[in-house]
């Protein structure tokens, strides 16, 4: 049924090859591989629909989903089962918001996908360069000519952290932290790497993903209990 809904969707439209949509998406994607295409397939989130010789043909419509799926995994870190349910919504005609978005910011991260050169990084926190300087030192932004919304978040955060006395020196367990997580994560994923499939990187990078979701729930509810306790 799938299938067919999705031949159905391509009729009359200019289909792509598999070679095709790496060569539109892979500017905005660097990281993406037919691979990654055919396990986003597996997983149920794109339908492309197939020659009578077995091959893919994307629309554009699914050019455009899958765009919406790349960019939700790069700028929100989310798992698949959430992207796939915000995809549901969509499908249902229905205006979801996306998971762990603010809707108080403007346009969303998923829409422009931004990234920022160092100036336009501090206009955006409205940070000062000395701040930056002391993210990077403590670990908390990774130096670079252009930062991403990640790195606006952080810096946001600081900007207001800052306010109630709480500077970067003060957060640089967190990277000690965070290197302890990953090293969890990384021995979690060592069965998937050692299996050596064709589709193995991006269920380890899926797997990645569905771990730290957990750990931060984890996280959130010691913080949550360790406030309880200091405001009863």
């Amino acid at each position: 049924m799938e299938r067919q809904a999705a031949q159905a969707r391509t009729a009359g439209q200019a289909l792509l090859s598999i070679g095709q949509v790496l060569a539109h998406l892979t500017p905005e994607f660097p990281d993406l591989s037919s691979s990654k295409l055919r396990f986003l397939e597996e997983r149920g989130l794109v339908a492309p629909a197939r020659t009578a010789s077995g091959y893919r043909k994307f629309s554009p419509g699914d050019v455009e989903r899958l765009r919406i799926i790349l960019a939700m995994q790069r700028d929100h870190y989310l798992p698949l089962k959430v992207i796939r349910a915000y995809l549901d919504d969509l499908d249902a005609g229905l205006s979801p918001v996306i998971p762990g978005a603010s809707t108080a910011s403007g346009p969303s991260m998923l829409a422009t996908g931004r990234r920022f050169k160092k100036a336009d990084l501090l206009r955006e926190a409205g940070a000062s360069n000395a701040l930056l300087q002391d993210a990077v030192s403590a670990s908390l932004i990774i130096p670079a000519e252009v930062y991403g919304e990640d790195s606006l978040g952080v810096l946001k955060a600081l900007v207001e952290l800052q306010k109630c006395g709480i500077e970067p020196r003060h957060l640089r367990g967190f990277r000690a932290a965070a290197d302890r997580e990953l090293g969890l994560i990384e021995s979690a994923l060592v069965p998937i790497v050692r299996r050596n499939e064709v589709s193995g990187r991006a269920q380890a990078a899926e797997l990645a993903r569905e771990i730290a979701g957990q750990l931060e729930v984890v996280r959130e509810s010691l913080i949550r209990s360790a406030i309880g306790r200091l405001i009863p």
